[in-house]
């Protein structure tokens, strides 16, 4: 299935196309490694009904495309994935929440996978603000972190939080030897 740009997303919303949307959106992700299985489960049950999948297209494009503050809709993206139906377990994880924002928006939004990010900024002595239970001010301070590591690596010219994202993932990791 092909990407979905704004104005895709747009029309597929005006025809009330939701699970179009939805079943994109989880396509595109499962082409990647990011989620768990079980987290990838977890999202594809959650859309796979017509008020899921309805909640779930019309969410991601106000978190992506309406004008506003980004706290404001990040927090409105939050509790629609928090309402999204479940079947055995939650939804609403970090990497679920913010799997799909950095997909479409890389040089925006960071994808969160908890235990490897708060061990990279405690190794790159940024004090991480992280709570469990998605936050703004968690998120908020994942991106100063975020950017901070893109000042730090200026020199090597990241083009976006994917090269920012791998860098992180390589500090907190267990894969990598120190």
């Amino acid at each position: 299935m092909e990407a979905l740009n704004r104005a895709e997303h747009r029309r597929l919303l005006d025809e009330e196309r939701f699970a179009d949307v939805a079943a994109r959106a989880v396509a595109i992700e499962s082409r990647t490694n990011l989620l768990f299985s079980f987290e990838k489960m977890a999202l594809r049950d959650a859309v796979k009904t017509s008020a899921g999948a309805r909640d779930f297209a019309v969410g991601l494009y106000d978190l992506l495309y309406e004008p506003g503050q980004i706290a404001t809709k990040f927090e409105r993206w939050r509790d629609v994935v928090a309402e999204l139906p479940r079947r055995q377990t939650r939804v609403l994880t970090w990497p679920v929440l913010t799997v799909c924002p950095f997909i479409a928006q890389p040089d925006e939004h960071f994808f969160l996978k908890p235990n490897v990010t708060r061990l990279a900024a405690r190794e790159y002595g940024f004090e991480l603000q992280y709570q469990s239970r998605p936050t703004w001010a968690t998120y908020s301070s994942v991106l100063r972190f975020a950017e901070t590591v893109r000042r730090d690596l200026r020199d090597l010219r990241p083009r976006d939080m994917i090269d920012i994202q791998s860098f992180i993932w390589v500090q907190g990791s267990d894969e990598y030897e120190e």
